[in-house]
């Protein structure tokens, strides 16, 4: 197995709203989606973003739809410089996002915040200025 995220899919509750929000308020380019499909692509420097409805990703999982607290996983988005943290998150927060921790010094030696999505998925962006993950 190659040491890679090809793929995260993200269950969410509302897809055009969903896709508005990558698509237009993060500016992620979308594979263009063929008679009303309801799955959305879009391609990212690295790996693949897809958004599918909830329900559907769940019964696909065989695992039970549960919306409460936290979903058991994160994703990052690594940065070269603090400056481009503060940066990104006033995107997301413009976005409609919800800033969860603003951007700090990290116990590890980084800076990072996290935001929310619409779905509550929640998103670190990260400068580590120990490895480049950019």
């Amino acid at each position: 197995m190659k040491p890679k995220i090809s793929l995260v899919t993200l269950g969410v509750s509302d897809l055009e709203k969903s896709i508005l929000f990558y698509k237009q308020g993060l500016g992620f380019p979308m594979q263009e989606r063929t008679g009303g499909a309801d799955i959305a692509f879009f391609n990212l420097e690295g790996t693949w973003l897809s958004l599918y409805p909830q329900e559907k990703l769940a019964e696909d999982a065989t695992v039970s739809l549960d919306k409460n607290g936290f979903r058991g996983f994160t994703l990052a988005h690594n940065v070269k410089s603090e400056d481009e943290v503060e940066k990104v998150l006033a995107l997301a927060q413009r976005a409609g996002a919800i800033i969860v921790k603003p951007a700090q010094k990290a116990e590890w030696g980084g800076y990072s915040g996290y935001f929310s999505d619409p779905d509550n998925f929640l998103w670190e962006v990260a400068y580590n200025p120990f490895m480049d993950l950019t």
